[in-house]
């Protein structure tokens, strides 16, 4: 019999631990996907067993033979989740063919820069991917296979339909084992250059044993996926996918009330998700109770969990539903882990004291050191690297779960491998700043690259927003550096809870300015400006773009910034000024006369629609309806825009 530890093998290709689920039980549920609207409005959806998924994935590894696609092959795979997403990847893995995926939040010029970097030999996609490709010809030039999902227009190839009925594929010529290359998959950029980060199948089991291990995972599971990379190791696992109606993309915005819904209808047990969307489950729960008895572990990544988040969802699931807070990155899944009982009764309130957040202890299979701060290459790897516990480094991490190179990039892999050649190992260099206290807990510093660096030394960016987050007022916080690094003023970015006038925002500043001084990291911070909505990263609606914050300080504190709002206002002052002249002193002439009535249009019709778009957010400033309503049809979406950003919840209240 074979057992679940054999199941995750790293000597085996990933398809073939799917294959073995489907001949183990094919009538099983593998994926359970939305598929339109059900009459009462609800969202409808679709069950794909194992049998059935096996069998569609052999097909489609066949018509991919078939017209070239083989092991080795690089292939752009661009699939929204759902069962063909699945059904691709897998029938790609089953050939050994290397499916390369990145991030479309990224924006087109930086997505073009990643397809160039790996030379794709095929390429499948949607119609408007196909549109980008013809466009993109360079970032192409080695692609000669193509498959539309969906309607073909001019670029020819093949499509996704013809491809589905195609003859049950034979076993591929070429086994594929445990070493060879699985997947690329680009970073997000979000600190720096995106980079192609080598998946091997045998890397791909470890993170799936490492996760089945910190989370007491098995194949009874069934799982609430927000995120497609979890989906695939819920098949491994051999348990049930539920694909949670929401968009990838946007999952800070998503409604949680369909998330429930599926929840409730499909028992899920276990649940991945950014702290973006559990913030807004959380707060969802709160205002709508709701008993989800069969959910039994939440777990959460991406970014930094605040604390309050984990203590809302404590207060609405079930007391025996556990609640994960993991650490990780693209080129190593899980690094740590930590259960919300640990962060509730102990290490959440050190974070007021500049402690950092406490991401939990190493999961199974991973060695985690703190290394000196060094902005240089570590070409090899010794023990006396190693920072004692409680000093603060970059986070290093070895294992099998962890990438041991990236694609075609040595100045990459000079900057981020150091190589230990007496253990046949390599250290990742992870680039975040860290600390191990005694008790092998990784705490949490900031990204090396958004330190800010004073004539005094530099600061971390979560030890000391830590300090400034337990106001009360204060939804969060980001410290950036303006100026020369050595040399920088530390800037406090503050985005406050919804509702709190601007009046107000004086008063904070002292209190802000008092909280700091009774730290030692953050007495030299005396900056401090209130900004409307934090940008933060595609993948995970969470990240806080600390870059492009550092050039929205520079600006406000140069006067740039005030003197590109009010000439970005000036334009809707022009056109009433120019209705105001045509109304005085009317004009005969055509042209003069159709621009006035253009500038009608913009300034009465356009501006009154975005009305109810920008009361939610003048509630969050403080101002009242009339006051947001006038604002607004003076000046347009040049001020409503700036406004802090309005819970979504509150507004439904």
């Amino acid at each position: 019999m074979t057992t679940a530890s054999d199941l995750l093998s790293g000597d085996l290709g990933l398809a073939e631990h799917l294959e073995r689920n489907a001949l183990a039980f094919p009538e099983k549920a593998a994926i359970i996907h939305p598929d339109g609207t059900e009459a009462d409005g609800r969202v409808r959806y679709t069950e794909l067993t194992y049998g059935r998924l096996h069998t569609e994935i052999t097909t489609m590894s066949g018509s991919l033979a078939a017209i070239g696609i083989g092991h080795g092959t690089r292939t752009v795979l661009m699939a929204a989740p759902g069962p063909d997403l699945f059904v691709l990847l897998f029938a790609l893995l089953r050939l050994g063919a290397v499916p390369v995926v990145v991030d479309p939040g990224m924006g087109v010029r930086r997505m073009l820069h990643c397809y160039r970097a790996v030379g794709a030999e095929a390429f499948v996609g949607p119609p408007v991917a196909h549109a980008v490709r013809v466009l993109g010809r360079r970032a192409f030039a080695e692609v000669r296979i193509t498959v539309t999902l969906g309607r073909r227009w001019a670029w020819g190839g093949h499509t996704l339909a013809a491809l589905r009925t195609g003859p049950a594929g034979a076993a591929p010529s070429t086994a594929v084992r445990g070493d060879d290359l699985m997947m690329i998959g680009f970073t997000t950029g979000s600190t720096g250059p995106a980079k192609g980060v080598e998946y091997t199948h045998r890397m791909a089991a470890a993170m799936a044993r490492a996760v089945r291990a910190a989370h007491t995972r098995d194949r009874d599971e069934v799982s609430l996926v927000t995120l497609p990379l979890y989906g695939m190791l819920d098949l491994l696992f051999g348990s049930t996918l539920v694909l949670a109606p929401l968009s990838p993309a946007k999952v800070g915005q998503a409604d949680p009330a369909p998330l429930v819904d599926a929840m409730l209808r499909y028992r899920t047990s276990t649940m991945f998700a950014s702290p973006a969307l559990l913030r807004r489950l959380g707060d969802h729960l709160a205002e709508h109770p709701t008993a989800l008895p069969d959910l039994r572990c939440v777990v959460s990544g991406g970014a930094p969990v605040p604390p309050e988040v984990v203590a809302g969802l404590r207060r609405v699931l079930d007391e025996k539903a556990a609640i994960h807070v993991t650490y990780g990155a693209t080129e190593v899944l899980p690094i740590t882990s930590i259960e919300s009982e640990e962060i509730l009764e102990e290490t959440a309130a050190l974070a007021p004291h500049g402690a950092g957040t406490c991401v939990g202890y190493p999961v199974p299979g991973t060695e985690v050191r703190i290394v000196p701060v060094s902005d240089g290459p570590l070409p090899s790897w010794s023990e006396t690297l190693a920072l004692a516990a409680g000093e603060v480094g970059e986070i290093v991490v070895s294992g099998e779960s962890v990438s041991p190179r990236y694609h075609a990039a040595p100045a990459a892999d000079a900057a981020h491998k150091i190589r230990d050649a007496a253990g046949g190992r390599t250290w990742h260099r992870t680039g975040d700043l860290g600390r191990l206290d005694p008790q092998g807990r990784l705490w949490f510093c900031g990204r090396k690259t958004q330190r800010v660096r004073t004539a005094a030394g530099d600061l971390h960016t979560v030890r000391c927003e830590g300090v400034f987050n337990a106001h009360p007022l204060v939804r969060r916080t980001a410290l950036v550096g303006v100026g020369e690094a050595g040399a920088q003023r530390p800037v406090l970015c503050v985005e406050t809870e919804p509702g709190l006038p601007a009046e107000r925002w004086d008063a904070l500043v002292g209190e802000l300015r008092a909280l700091g001084a009774a730290q030692p990291q953050t007495a030299g911070v005396d900056v401090f400006l209130r900004h409307p909505a934090f940008p933060v990263d595609i993948r995970h609606n969470a990240k806080i773009g600390r870059e492009r914050l550092a050039r929205w300080a520079d600006d406000r504190l140069s006067g740039r910034g005030r003197r590109r709002e009010w000439a970005l206002r000036a334009v809707p002052l022009a056109g009433w000024a120019y209705l105001a002249a045509g109304l005085l002193h009317p004009v005969d002439q055509p042209v003069l006369v159709a621009l006035w009535w253009i500038d009608a249009f913009l300034s009465v019709v356009v501006h009154a629609a975005q009305i109810p778009q920008a009361l939610p957010r003048g509630r969050a400033a403080g101002r009242g309806a009339a006051a947001t309503a006038a604002l607004t049809m003076l000046y347009g979406a040049t001020w409503w825009r700036l406004l802090p950003a309005a819970d979504r919840a509150a507004v439904a209240r």
